[in-house]
């Protein structure tokens, strides 16, 4: 009987060291969208950008919590959520790289889901005017200017 202990006990060892010693699963990247040429992800808390063909990622932004990036129609811009001050809301910013704009002021959550077919404004989510607990769509112009238009009136 202790024999059978023993030998038990040494290939729980052998398989758990295994799996201990052996190499740690490389990170995935997270909300990845997809322009022309370019492929854009979270990882970290940080946009990045790397060819579809492949290559090194350059970091596309800094200083916050970035996340739900979506590339416009165009290929020119990503939307994208950044919690900066303690807040989530909608952000943009050249697809190239660059200082993000905040389009949203809001204390819910605003985050882009897609755009308008013409580059033009960012469809984004948020429980601003929810009467329970769900979430409306609305748009807001891609240069920040004018108000944010519900989708579902």
């Amino acid at each position: 009987m202790a024999l059978r202990v023993l030998v038990l006990a040494t290939a729980m060892m052998v398989v758990c060291g295994g799996a201990i010693g052996g190499e740690e699963t490389p990170p995935l990247a997270q909300s990845p969208t997809l322009s022309r040429t370019h492929v854009v992800f979270a990882w970290g808390g940080y946009l990045w950008s790397v060819a579809r063909e492949g290559g090194e990622a350059r970091q596309l932004t800094t200083g916050g919590h970035e996340s739900s990036p979506v590339f416009s129609p165009d290929g020119n811009w990503i939307a994208f959520s950044g919690q900066y001050d303690g807040n989530v809301d909608a952000f943009v910013v050249p697809a190239g790289g660059g200082e993000p704009r905040r389009l949203t002021w809001h204390p819910d959550a605003d985050v882009p889901v897609g755009w308008t077919p013409d580059s033009k404004r960012i469809l984004f989510r948020s429980g601003r005017e929810a009467y329970a607990d769900f979430d409306r769509l609305y748009t807001v112009p891609v240069d920040g200017t004018g108000f944010c238009h519900s989708e579902t009136s």
